[in-house]
């Protein structure tokens, strides 16, 4: 929901000559991306065999465990990488061709961001595994709560498209001033992220194990 580099390439695309076709495009295809790979981890983790009476199976501790850590240590590394203090943080090259995007492209960024991209990833497929740990055997419960895993996926990518239509000639300072904040911060953002989700995991994991 607020992982920054997403934001800021909506941003970039309400800028634009494309607006709000690509902004629109980005953000349908951003959902489907996180929710479709959120209910297929769901679906696949959520076996027979994933709970029982005694309760969730040892192995769902153990995927939280090693899902937990990965995170912890892409989050060390994001904070080593941070920018220091006075030094400015280089835009990403693929956000300089946004301009030219058309509406297909946008939608494969949002793909790529939201589903390729191994820090989203791991966050979409930690939330797949929640889901299927929290309602194993039940396709019906899985698939509503992959939906609304999407859904609050999608508030942070959507903020700016509301932004765009709601403030009228005020709007292009405002995602200036967003984008930039958010270029600059987005290791230190994603490295707290990944580092309370990663925390949370682990120590869900334990919990399961004991």
């Amino acid at each position: 929901m607020i992982s920054p580099l997403p934001i800021v390439a909506v941003v970039l695309m309400l800028s634009s000559a494309k607006a709000k076709v690509n902004a629109f495009s980005f953000l349908i295809a951003w959902f489907v991306a996180v929710a479709g790979v959120a209910g297929v981890i769901a679906l696949l983790a959520g076996t027979d065999d994933a709970s029982d009476l005694a309760g969730p199976a040892a192995w769902t501790g153990w995927l939280k465990i090693v899902l937990g850590l990965l995170l912890v240590w892409l989050a060390i590394k994001d904070w080593r990488g941070r920018p220091r203090a006075g030094v400015e943080a280089p835009t990403p090259k693929w956000m300089q061709a946004i301009d030219t995007f058309t509406p297909v492209k946008a939608a494969g960024l949002a793909v790529l961001l939201g589903a390729v991209n191994p820090k989203n990833l791991l966050l979409v497929v930690s939330g797949g595994a929640t889901i299927a740990a929290a309602a194993p055997d039940d396709t019906t419960a899985q698939i509503g709560a992959a939906i609304v895993f999407g859904l609050v996926a999608c508030i942070g990518v959507a903020a700016p498209i509301v932004i765009y239509l709601s403030m009228g000639s005020r709007a292009a300072g405002i995602l200036d001033e967003l984008k930039g904040w958010l270029i600059q911060h987005n290791t230190i953002v994603m490295a707290v992220l990944l580092l309370i989700i990663g925390a949370k995991l682990v120590g869900a994991g334990i919990t399961v194990l004991s």
